[in-house]
């Protein structure tokens, strides 16, 4: 049966819906690449990085097949990095245990790496035809203002209260299409701020417009203060080459090549943090040098301001790898060859910039 809800966003959604390259793809694959990509990002960020890793990577077997380097420099400048090294673990599962097919069912996909529950709704929906409903950030903004959900968004007793809203007013048949008519609503005009309220399709039906508590909803717990930190990069060169240092594969920005250092300690200097830094992770002594520039980048619950220095070695004692997962000595014109988070790559740039 379905509801009245259902039936105003399918038919908005057939004259109103997103040209987005990942719609109508016959490919499943396509699918699941844009919803991961489109984990905590803006749709107008992930189309051209979606369309490069498709030509890039055109199939599953294409992915599977990659090394670990190509796929995180593909996914370069896009963040959150454990979500591409989800996919590509996920793609060698499928070819070992799945024989190259994405599995179509939620309970199956959700077992596959980097994909929860709200992923493996919108998969097996849009790209499998399943009655499955999905509930991301946007679709939660929807049915928190369409009924009036008083509660917490992200409690246990708002995400139950929300899944079941999505479930009941899922139109049989076609819940591809009316899990992307919510999104869409919530992108475009059920917006955080200032709604479009005057256009929404389902005005008439909304609780919290009715009672003028729309942007009041969803309800949200309080934003704590977000952490600031102050940290130093070597860029350390001998005989035309610059040594760079790759993360661990698991954590923040794993897998990565940075400018090694780390996070200034209370009364310490910025040269003093460099040099404690550099004998912590590399077993070496250095001189620090020029000052090579101020970056500042926010993460998701933090914000840095970095300060890169020109330094040099000391002795003739080589740098270990007592932290890194590798360390790795590069000639200046090979640093856009290796993958890296946004604030070294501004180093690199400079680098290559002065020669």
């Amino acid at each position: 049966m379905e509801t009245e809800i259902a039936r105003r966003l399918l038919n908005w959604y057939q004259t109103s819906q997103r040209r987005l390259p990942w719609r109508g793809h016959a490919d499943p694959y396509a699918v699941w690449v844009s919803e991961i990509m489109l984990q905590q990002t803006r749709v107008e960020t992930v189309i051209p990085y979606f369309e490069r890793w498709m030509a890039r990577f055109p199939t599953l077997a294409d992915l599977a097949r990659a090394g670990e380097q190509e796929v995180l420099q593909a996914w370069e400048g896009l963040g959150y990095y454990s979500r591409a090294r989800n996919l590509h673990r996920a793609a060698q599962v499928v070819m070992e245990k799945h024989g190259g097919r994405l599995p179509s069912t939620r309970d199956e996909l959700e077992k596959l790496p980097g994909v929860g529950r709200y992923t493996a709704g919108a998969i097996a929906s849009i790209a499998f035809g399943r009655d499955e409903p999905a509930l991301d950030g946007n679709i939660r903004r929807v049915f928190a203002r369409l009924f009036d959900v008083t509660v917490p968004a992200r409690s246990p007793e708002g995400d139950r209260m929300l899944w079941q809203l999505a479930a009941e007013n899922l139109p049989p048949g076609r819940a591809g299409d009316f899990n992307q008519a919510v999104m869409d609503l919530g992108a475009t005009i059920c917006t955080p701020r200032m709604p479009a309220c005057l256009v929404c399709p389902v005005e008439a039906l909304c609780l919290a417009r009715q009672r003028g508590v729309q942007e009041e909803r969803p309800v949200l717990p309080r934003r704590r203060e977000t952490p600031h930190y102050t940290v130093t990069a070597a860029v350390i060169q001998r005989d035309g080459q610059v040594l760079l240092a790759r993360r661990p594969s698991e954590g923040l920005l794993g897998g990565l090549w940075e400018f090694p250092g780390g996070k200034q300690e209370p009364e310490e200097t910025l040269e003093a943090c460099l040099e404690r830094e550099i004998r912590e992770e590399l077993g070496v002594q250095i001189q620090v040098g020029a000052h090579l520039g101020i970056y500042q980048h926010a993460y998701t619950h933090f914000k840095v301001t970095l300060h890169a220095f020109r330094c040099r070695l000391v002795d003739q004692q080589e740098p270990q790898a007592l932290e890194a997962s590798e360390l790795r000595w590069t000639p200046l014109e090979q640093l856009p060859e290796f993958p890296m988070g946004k604030i070294d790559r501004q180093i690199a740039r400079r680098l290559l910039q002065e020669g």
